[in-house]
């Protein structure tokens, strides 16, 4: 785990809410408490090949950590301000569908409901249904199909008024 990838997850648990995370590899062990600013980094012996980047741990309710190249889109058009974002819960990636053969949970046009699953976010093998906490018409999809998003990150605007 490299340092910018544990500082996003501390920055991610002192949002969330959390009061504690242990992560345990044959690599590392992470030990996170909030409201104590110390952090525990033990690295175990070097194993004889090394894991995969793409295998971070994850703390207890899942949110891996993207990876740092995966950028949030720019900020929409001043023109788009009555809009409402519906953001990411959690880092993972993002699918608009919940198998590659089935129709999206919706798209620009459709009229959603507060507590309609919106999309899907993998965090860690783990397939997290999003649900929208507002009602409207979906004026746009900020995000594509199977990309990497973060904690946060505007995945659709929301016309309240639609």
């Amino acid at each position: 785990m490299k340092a910018q990838e544990i500082q996003e997850l501390i920055d991610f648990i002192s949002k969330s809410g959390l009061a504690e995370v242990k992560i345990e590899t044959d690599e590392f062990k992470l030990s996170i408490k909030k409201n104590s600013e110390v952090v525990h980094v033990k690295a175990a012996e070097p194993a004889a090949a090394p894991a995969p980047s793409n295998t971070t741990p994850a703390p207890l309710n899942p949110a891996p950590v993207a990876p740092t190249e995966a950028a949030a889109p720019a900020a929409p058009a001043s023109d788009n301000s009555k809009y409402i974002e519906v953001k990411s819960p959690m880092i993972g990636t993002f699918y608009r569908t919940p198998n590659p053969d089935s129709p999206s949970f919706v798209n620009v046009g459709d009229t959603i409901k507060a507590g309609q699953t919106v999309c899907i976010i993998e965090a860690m093998k783990l397939f997290n249904e999003i649900e929208s906490e507002v009602s409207g018409k979906i004026v746009k999809v900020l995000v594509e199909n199977a990309q990497p998003v973060e904690y946060d990150q505007p995945l659709f605007l929301v016309d309240p008024a639609g």
